[in-house]
């Protein structure tokens, strides 16, 4: 809850600052903590919007609760709350009701909807006049840029920014280093956008991390497929080939040593000739696509595996024979001992697969820049004005603050470390203030978490330890502030047991305080219709770049029917009705409806819970889809060009227009519209993006019941008119800035 701003001597004014529930909840919990006696930070109001209009529009729910502690009836209990709290609500409120057994109904004054949202501003200019062509409102065009803040605000439909705004870093995507990104990054890259976009708006500096495993082990298999790749182009030999060498591997992965061997034997044979043939070396500066480096690092993978055990080898350039399946990790070692060529082509690497995965946020409208990647590398490497290896760092800090036998507990966690050795391995145990291991495998046995291996390797726990520290010790913001105060992890709900250990570690440390906020985000799995993880026909991993164009096809398609049926059943009395769209415009909607249809699916089921990816669905005109909330705005907006044929343009937002809320359509969907505070306010506490959808799809339906009940352009009077549009702009503000919050572009018409 917002803290009642200093200025705020009613609470009508008061709502300049915070929401109306939070409002409510203020004035509602001094009057419960008088009732109760107890300080008022400790009163729980428990202010919710009524689930039935009958009730009223918010209730107060504490009463019964409330009584038990007192020993008192519950509705006298809800009696002497009301008789608190009711003088402080004269200026925005009906008289109070008690109903049932003590709950406590609030109906708002049609009065205060009529003013709150009349003073709402006109937008600076219309929508798309900055731009050209009927799809400009809501594109990507990035006007009024905020550095620190990264996404572009052309209206805020009346709502201030946080007073206290807060230093806040979100990761999410995490693609991986030469591979596509599939369906199974699609959640955290467009949730972790949302939240990033909704930090951003309540004005809280936000910086977006895409934290890429870039310094791992895999890395020798990567710079080892790139090579092989190149060398396979220069032989001429095709993409198909490569795949169906790799295949035949695959099924020898549980064959017999000698089976094995003689298969490795003519690849052996040709990867030592072109060892040996310098002029393949000419070929580094060849252009290699992800997808060829993807298939040469699952081949080098796969090779390794079979390779295992055999002493299958190959013959290097000065004629020392190396065992295939050591090569990765030789190659690994070089790289990360400062090797030109291994860091030559590591960077190669690296660059592809980065470029590759901006390629696709930008179609998908997420707002993710290449100076937001901050990968492992950075941890051991250092940035551009450091060369720190934060990773040792980490291990060095790790052994200061628990020691070989364990440190005290630090105050106020209970939460006690030891560092120990475990067969070479540097493997971290935490335990409770009664010396009990604070997490355990299966079988009940302690469970470490390990911080390097015994190669000297360094692990996932490591990496994002080294992350934790630089996040809240040393990240430097535009506002000149160091160090995060809020830290959002965005990842699917198997990595839960990792997070809660690296946390606890963190804690344990000291690294993470009281005065940090840090989150792991969880989500579900897609799943296909068989309510298993979503698969290609073939069983593959369904790729993220043909998903959005099978989406963009399916839109098109979609659009062209009812293009055509249009045109054949035409209402001429229809007053919203459009004319069609050009073949290139048309392209444009379809495109915007498909990658919204995507995101939207996604996005309105709470995230930790599975879904069924559905393309009818999703493409649905009806229901809550992303096509219905487009759809809306778009009508919306066809009442704005009808009224500009038949009596101009009127300004519906002239000091003389007021709000009328007579017909109970206006007064809902007034009050619906007067609701936008408290949902963004509750997506950036709760992090639930699912609530900014159910709030839109709600906001849509009230608009299509007011549009239906109320004549707009047919309105009995002048006045009645200029009101009922007022209404209307205001609702397609508010779409256009809910959808864009979910990274969604609305459209004019469609």
């Amino acid at each position: 809850m917002r803290p009642r701003h200093k200025a705020a001597d009613s609470c009508f004014t008061a709502m300049r600052y915070m929401s109306i529930q939070d409002l409510l909840v203020h004035e509602f919990s001094v009057a419960v903590a008088a009732v109760a006696g107890v300080p008022v930070a400790t009163a729980d109001a428990q202010v919710r919007p009524a689930g039935d209009p009958k009730f009223g529009d918010y209730q107060c729910n504490v009463a019964m609760s409330l009584a038990r502690t007192l020993k008192s009836k519950p509705r006298d209990v809800a009696q002497r709350i009301k008789d608190a709290v009711e003088p402080q609500l004269a200026d925005i409120a009906e008289p109070l009701e008690i109903a049932g057994p003590g709950f406590i109904n609030i109906r708002l004054k049609d009065g205060l909807l009529a003013q709150y949202l009349g003073e709402i501003p006109a937008p600076l200019s219309e929508p798309g006049a900055q731009a050209t062509g009927s799809l400009a409102a809501g594109g990507t065009a990035q006007e009024q840029w905020h550095p620190g803040v990264a996404w572009p605000l052309t209206d805020r439909v009346g709502l201030s920014p946080v007073e206290q705004p807060q230093r806040v870093v979100v990761e999410y995507s995490q693609p991986n280093i030469a591979k596509q990104m599939h369906v199974g990054h699609l959640r955290s890259t467009i949730i972790g956008d949302v939240l990033a976009r909704v930090l951003a708006f309540e004005g809280h500096e936000v910086v977006r991390q895409n934290h890429i495993g870039d310094w791992g082990t895999q890395m020798g298999a990567v710079i080892l497929g790139l090579w092989y790749i190149r060398a396979r182009v220069g032989r001429g030999a095709s993409l198909d080939a490569v795949r169906a060498l790799q295949e035949r591997l695959r099924k020898l992965s549980d064959a017999p040593v000698e089976a094995r061997r003689e298969a490795l034997q003519p690849i052996c044979s040709e990867w030592s000739e072109d060892l040996q043939d310098q002029s393949l070396d000419a070929l580094s500066g060849v252009a290699v696509t992800l997808e060829q480096l993807e298939l040469g690092y699952v081949f080098v993978q796969t090779l390794v595996t079979v390779a295992e055990g055999t002493g299958a080898t190959v013959t290097n350039r000065d004629r020392t024979e190396e065992r295939l399946e050591d090569i990765p990790r030789k190659v690994t070692r070089m790289l990360q001992a400062g090797d030109v060529y291994e860091r030559t082509e590591w960077q190669k690497a690296r660059d592809i697969s980065l470029a590759y995965c901006q390629g696709i946020y930008g179609p998908l409208g997420v707002l993710l820049t290449a100076e937001d990647v901050r990968g492992e590398s950075f941890y051991s490497l250092g940035g551009n004005n450091d060369r720190r290896d934060r990773l040792q760092e980490v291990l060095q800090g790790l052994h200061e603050k628990f020691g070989a036998t364990g440190g005290s507990p630090r105050e106020g966690t209970g939460v006690r470390g030891e560092v120990r050795d475990h067969e070479g391995a540097v493997v971290v145990y935490l335990y409770n203030d009664k010396g009990e291991p604070l997490f355990k495998n299966p079988d009940g046995e302690e469970l470490g978490m390990i911080v390097q291996k015994s190669d000297g390797a360094y692990l996932y726990a490591t990496t994002d330890l080294a992350a934790i520290r630089f996040r809240l010790k040393e990240l430097r913001f535009l506002s000149g502030g160091v160090g995060a105060q809020r830290v959002i992890y965005v990842t699917d709900a198997r990595q839960k047991l990792h997070f809660e250990m690296f946390f606890a570690c963190a804690r344990a440390a000291g690294w993470i305080t009281d005065a940090v906020r840090v989150e792991h985000v969880t989500f579900g799995s897609v799943l296909g219709g068989d309510r298993r993880p979503l698969k290609t026909r073939e069983g593959g991993t369904v790729k993220l770049r043909e998903l959005l164009d099978e989406a963009e096809k399916r839109a098109l398609e979609l659009l062209q029917q009812r293009a055509a049926a249009a045109e054949e059943r035409r209402d001429e009395k229809d007053d919203t009705a459009d004319r069609s769209v050009g073949e290139e415009e048309q392209r444009e909607i379809a495109r915007r409806v498909g990658i919204a249809a995507v995101k939207y699916a996604d996005l309105r089921n709470d995230r930790n819970s599975d879904y069924v990816f559905d393309w009818d669905k999703m493409l649905a005109l009806t229901g809550n889809t992303a096509p219905y909330m487009m759809y809306a705005y778009a009508r919306i907006r066809s009442i704005y060009r009808k009224a500009a044929e038949r009596i101009g343009s009127p300004d519906v937002y002239a000091p003389g227009v007021t709000l009328a809320l007579g017909h109970p359509a206006e007064r809902a969907l007034a009050l619906r519209l007067a609701r936008l505070r408290e949902t963004i306010d509750a997506v950036a506490a709760d992090l639930t993006p699912h609530v900014l959808c159910t709030y839109l799809y709600d906001l849509a339906a009230d608009f299509m019941r007011f549009y239906e009940s109320c004549p707009v352009l047919a309105a009995a009077d002048d006045a009645s008119r200029l009101s009922r549009m007022r209404l209307c702009d205001l609702a397609a503000r508010t779409l256009r800035l809910g959808l864009g919050l979910l990274g969604i572009e609305v459209i004019e018409r469609m």
